[in-house]
């Protein structure tokens, strides 16, 4: 039986802010606490952290990162 395995390469946490728009320290600080899907290389205090765009795609669209979003700047009206 062969499977059919396509591989999907690991970013960087450059990558996955790009994709989230958000800063590459956010991101890593997201990893550690374990509210985005990431993978930890390495031991100790200094670690290289690496992340697959579709698993924290698919964490976005579940739900399962569960931070309040910022409220939305006040609407000016025009006159």
């Amino acid at each position: 039986m062969t499977a059919n395995l396509e591989c999907e390469a690991f970013v960087d946490a450059e990558a996955v802010a790009d994709f989230l728009q958000l800063r590459p320290r956010r991101v890593l600080e997201l990893a550690r606490q374990g509210a985005i899907p990431a993978y930890p290389l390495g031991t100790g205090s200094r670690r290289v952290w690496r992340f697959r765009l579709s698993e924290v795609a698919t964490a976005l669209r579940s739900s399962s990162v569960n931070y309040p979003r910022q409220s939305p700047a006040p609407r000016q009206e025009t006159s």
